[in-house]
């Protein structure tokens, strides 16, 4: 009883330091992004610059994943963590302090895509483990909690830009990131220490080379996985990244752009808070394509909206259905992956990026053309993607090496 007693208490711990860097990233990339019309005039950009800038955060943050993959391998994804969230930390505030200096916005740029490309995947490699020692649906829950403390980020970002501060403050952007890089460092450091070690993440065989590892791992269930979540990352970085320039732009509504991330994370809190037990109840595929619909409703009324009210509720609905794809997709590949590495995580991860990349590129052709509203429409087209591969996130569990002791109880997520 004492073994799984103990088993079931390192479970809850490495759970808990899982949840924190998850609240980190999601807290200091909602600040940054929230705020990119500031950093655009704060630098005299045009649109079409701030969104090559833009552009570039997921390429170079593609690379921060593949580098990390092998890295995990070797160390294990915690030690990963541990070094790279501090770093996202500094980065965003490092943005801030970039005064008017453009080459010092892309180096500061450039080291956050990198390092939150580093982040995402041993994160949510932390989370598949964790779901594994648990053996139930739970990783939903790690990206609730993540579009919570982006909602806060956002909301953050809102509360900086009003009167409520001196106008010194209202105006910086350095004060503005200084807060949620100041509580991010602070929570990594007392909570990554908890982190699962490689040891605890699998047992590797005497022999395990990394490379066999790799080969182990099917390419096909990632590919399906894979292309549904490009098709969700796209949607969520135009909504995410483009955001407030949409507001902004097309509506003429700058006081109020923070508030439709704002409402996009609120409704993935609602809705992740509950997603866990439906995939338990009625499967993942029911699941995605259910919530996939709903969030090409929510699009469509994006395109549509007359004003930011309407807009905000797009956001809103958008969210509410379509933040159930990530997770998702992070537990179907964790279950289709025979190495228990993580291989298939990152390589799923990758995914994400390839979507934030395709994203960007729509706005960048559209925008010009017509405006940032009208290129909603391709993404409320691309769910229809998703529902299609929808039966691919229920892939055959893989055998693998024996994981964590299971805890003993059953979670609450």
């Amino acid at each position: 009883m004492t073994g799984r007693s103990t088993a079931g208490t390192r479970a809850r711990s490495a759970r808990g330091a899982a949840y924190a860097a998850f609240a980190v990233q999601g807290l200091c990339f909602a600040a940054l992004v929230s705020r990119v019309n500031q950093i655009r005039d704060a630098h005299g950009m045009t649109d079409d610059q701030i969104n090559i800038v833009v552009l570039c955060v997921p390429i170079i943050a593609g690379l921060g994943s593949a580098v990390a993959a092998p890295l995990m391998g070797r160390f294990g994804s915690g030690p990963v963590l541990r070094a790279s969230q501090p770093a996202v930390c500094l980065t965003i505030l490092a943005v801030g302090l970039s005064g008017s200096s453009n080459l010092a916005l892309y180096v500061a740029v450039g080291a956050f895509g990198f390092f939150v490309g580093a982040v995402d995947a041993s994160m949510n490699a932390q989370a598949v483990t964790s779901e594994r020692a648990y053996g139930v649906s739970i990783l939903t829950g790690f990206h609730a909690l993540w579009s919570a403390a982006a909602g806060l980020g956002a909301v953050w970002a809102w509360v900086a830009n009003t009167h409520l501060f001196p106008e010194d403050v209202h105006r910086s952007l350095a004060a503005g990131f200084a807060i949620p890089a100041a509580l991010g460092i602070a929570v990594s450091l007392a909570t990554g220490f908890r982190l699962y070690r490689k040891d605890e993440e699998v047992t590797l065989p005497e022999s395990g080379e990394l490379k066999a590892a790799a080969r182990s791992v099917p390419w096909r269930p990632v590919l399906v996985i894979g292309v549904a979540m490009a098709c969700f990352y796209l949607a969520d970085s135009m909504l995410s990244n483009f955001g407030t320039l949409f507001f902004d732009t097309d509506l003429g509504a700058a006081s109020v752009a923070p508030l439709g991330l704002a409402a996009y994370q609120v409704a993935m809190v609602a809705s992740r808070a509950v997603a866990d037990f439906a995939v338990r109840r009625w499967g993942a595929t029911l699941v995605v394509r259910a919530g996939t619909a709903a969030g090409g409703l929510g699009l469509l009324l994006v395109v549509v909206a007359p004003n930011a009210p309407v807009a905000i509720a797009g956001f809103f609905v958008t969210g509410l259905g379509l933040c159930v794809v990530a997770p998702i997709s992070f537990s179907a590949a964790g279950k289709a992956d025979p190495s228990g590495l993580g291989i298939a995580v990152a390589r799923v991860n990758i995914f994400n990026y390839v979507g934030f990349v395709f994203g960007a590129i729509v706005v960048l052709i559209i925008q010009p053309m017509a405006s940032y509203q009208l290129a909603y429409a391709v993404p409320a087209v691309l769910t229809l993607v998703i529902i299609a591969l929808a039966r691919g996130f229920e892939p055959a569990d893989a055998p693998r090496p024996q994981p964590a002791p299971p805890v003993a109880e059953r979670p609450v997520a």
